[in-house]
């Protein structure tokens, strides 16, 4: 969690504590958390139960603030003098935040980019295509190569000479291939959909074929498993399929094709095991679905962030 929190050292625990806590709902709201900030989230309320306590604490004092927000017809993103204030002062918090927290900047630089929920085709070169799924960063090298920053990207090759991929500590190379690739939370996972590819990571060249899949991080390589291709390239038809996943995976998930944010913070709901399939288009309501299956509370705030717990 990369932000900037006041100190002051006469503070008790319990205040940093509900200090801590502020800055995280700030995060939150502030169309720049991540899924990985999602789950650094979800392990700093469950180290204890007063962190829990904490967060659900600034959670309530932050929907008491917002009807006052509403009715100055404030931004959505909260800063923390709204917290300084307290509910008192409210407005007049409200008007001095008025500037917010700008977006994110994930994707500036990059030479092709899809914001969240968006797709997009991009012929790199004769015989070489790729298509982008949601939230993906690409830079281009020479010729038609490039590199995979984040995000995720089906890629068509058949040109004449070999295209190479970068995609964290990894490079691909194919000549006559179709493969998805994954770039997402520090780790790499590659998908053969036909054709065959090279992998060479960490000393190690690793030939994937049609039907394999190899997953790799800064740490560890995996071994090549036979996997179903139908579910790894469902987002090609607006779809995302969910076999035998956890529900906190799945909510991850989702979390890259969602405007705002789902947080679970039920760590023993999130272990249930899940059989989906949802349609993009379907992502809006989804909060109400999980709230439906499985008894979730949902509780909604700014910026299109639902907490279930």
């Amino acid at each position: 969690m990369n932000i900037f929190r006041m100190s002051f050292p006469e503070a008790t625990p319990q205040d940093r504590l509900q200090s801590e806590a502020q800055d995280w709902l700030i995060l939150l709201t502030s169309g720049r958390a991540t899924v990985a900030d999602a789950r650094a989230l979800r392990q700093w309320c469950a180290q204890s139960p007063e962190h829990a306590r904490a967060f659900e604490q600034s959670k309530l004092l932050w929907q008491q603030l917002q009807p006052a927000a509403e009715g100055l017809q404030a931004p959505r993103h909260l800063g923390r003098r709204a917290f300084l204030g307290g509910a008192i002062a409210a407005s007049a918090a409200f008007l001095l935040i008025r500037g917010t927290v700008p977006g994110g900047f994930s994707g500036l630089g990059a030479d092709y980019i899809t914001e969240v929920g968006e797709q997009r085709r991009v012929d790199l070169a004769d015989g070489v295509s790729l298509e982008l799924n949601t939230q993906t960063r690409i830079n281009r090298r020479d010729n038609a190569n490039f590199v995979l920053v984040s995000g995720e990207v089906e890629v068509l090759t058949r040109a004449q000479a070999p295209l190479k991929v970068q995609a964290g500590a990894g490079w691909l190379s194919a000549s006559q291939a179709r493969f998805n690739l994954r770039n997402t939370d520090q780790s790499v996972c590659v998908t053969c959909l036909d054709g065959a590819l090279q992998v060479d990571v960490q000393g190690r060249s690793i030939r994937l074929e049609s039907g394999q899949q190899l997953t790799y991080d800064a740490q560890r390589v995996g071994m090549p498993q036979a996997v179903d291709t139908s579910a790894v390239i469902a987002w090609r038809q607006q779809v995302l399929v969910f076999n035998d996943a956890t529900l906190s995976t799945v909510i991850d998930e989702i979390n890259r094709y969602r405007p705002g944010m789902l947080l679970l913070l039920n760590s023993e709901l999130g272990k249930r095991k899940v059989q989906a399939r949802f349609n993009l288009d379907q992502l809006a309501g989804v909060a109400l679905l999980i709230r439906d299956a499985y008894g979730a509370k949902c509780t909604e705030l700014p910026g299109g962030v639902v907490v279930l717990s």
